[in-house]
């Protein structure tokens, strides 16, 4: 469990981790929202709790590879933790500066040993007529960087490698079958057939477990998709 408190210095993070905590942007129960999801991304860490100035508010522990969901919290500076589940042990503890009206991802990325946080900036603008919105982030943390193609058709992202996310990117609204390849080459390391991707819809695809999974552990590589709207 003493590899959990690496993440306690995790303050660093660009734009939007601070290094205070001011209580006082809690004006009014009319304060401006913003919204936050934890996505468990660390393919041998234990279940997590998440904590929004530290009130936990998931009622059972959130496991790989799955997500909390939107949490709609007032927007300001705000205290969120990631515990390991039913324990004070914070996997994550950082004030957050969250702008009104703006999404986060929060990823807990990363084997245990060298686990991390990986926050992204969520860009929810509606979809144009017939489209869908799609990123790719790749949190596989021993596979190499990868190419993402339609099966016997274009290549949607290229060269990803570990941590790496793209924008939402608009693609038309279909079905597809796809392919993640070994960057720059027609090697398959992991089909997605039937990767449905709705009119208007806007949707994460992560890349998780492990390429050559540790002894006892089942997670091997595959991908998750989030619905993000």
């Amino acid at each position: 469990m003493k590899k959990w408190l690496k993440l306690l210095s995790l303050v660093i993070f660009p734009a939007l981790f601070l290094t205070a905590c001011d209580d006082d942007d809690d004006n009014d129960g009319m304060s401006a929202q913003a919204r936050v999801m934890v996505i468990h991304a660390s393919p041998n860490s234990p279940a997590v709790d998440v904590l929004v100035d530290d009130k936990k508010v998931n009622s059972a522990g959130l496991t790989f590879p799955n997500n909390s969901g939107y949490l709609d919290v007032t927007a300001g500076q705000r205290n969120l933790k990631v515990n390991a589940a039913g324990t004070a042990t914070s996997v994550i503890n950082a004030n957050a500066n969250l702008e009104e009206n703006k999404s986060y991802s929060v990823f807990a990325i990363n084997i245990l040993a060298n686990i991390e946080a990986l926050v992204l900036t969520d860009n929810l603008t509606a979809p144009a007529s017939g489209k869908a919105h799609v990123r790719f982030v790749h949190l596989s943390p021993d596979a190499p960087a990868v190419d993402i193609a339609v099966k016997n058709g274009p290549v949607l992202f290229s060269n990803r490698g570990f941590k790496s996310a793209t924008d939402f990117t608009p693609v038309d609204a279909a079905t597809y079958n796809l392919v993640v390849r070994l960057a720059g080459t027609n090697t398959v390391v992991l089909d997605l057939p039937g990767v449905a991707l709705q009119n208007g819809k806007i949707y994460t695809v992560f890349a998780r477990g492990y390429a050559a999974p540790l002894a006892g552990n089942t997670n091997t590589l595959g991908a998750q998709v989030i619905v993000n709207n």
